[in-house]
């Protein structure tokens, strides 16, 4: 159940959830990141022994923890249960102070050539 008050110092609060934050205060109203393109199969890595310089927000502090292990932009997302667009300005954030690391997926241009991939086709057929 969520109630308000009529004074204005009184935050927003869940009864059974606790104190609503929008995700708009976490990125401070941001809708884009500086760095990363953060597809939703990119995978994210946390580095080791990496140290935040400045106090992070929870959201950002669970990211480092769930990502010891390498996680998708996806699984982020709905491990933290947060709208994608705020998922990728936290990585962002977390990506420009050096405590994650992205792996793209390949674009188009990496992708084998026909060529290659006849080529082990042929080879398969070998076998």
């Amino acid at each position: 159940m969520v109630h308000t008050s009529d004074t204005a110092d009184e935050a927003w609060y869940d009864d059974d959830a606790g104190p609503v934050a929008r995700p708009y205060t976490m990125t401070g109203g941001r809708t884009a990141t500086d760095r990363g393109r953060f597809d939703l199969i990119s995978l994210v890595v946390a580095r080791r022994g990496a140290t935040p310089r400045a106090p992070l927000f929870p959201e950002q502090a669970r990211i480092v923890e769930l990502c010891h292990h390498p996680l998708s932009v996806a699984e982020v997302g709905a491990e933290l249960d947060l709208p994608l667009g705020t998922v990728r300005v936290l990585l962002g954030d977390l990506l420009t102070a050096g405590l994650i690391e992205t792996h793209e997926p390949p674009t188009l241009s990496e992708l084998p050539t026909a060529d290659l991939l006849e080529a082990i086709l042929v080879g398969l057929r070998a076998l």
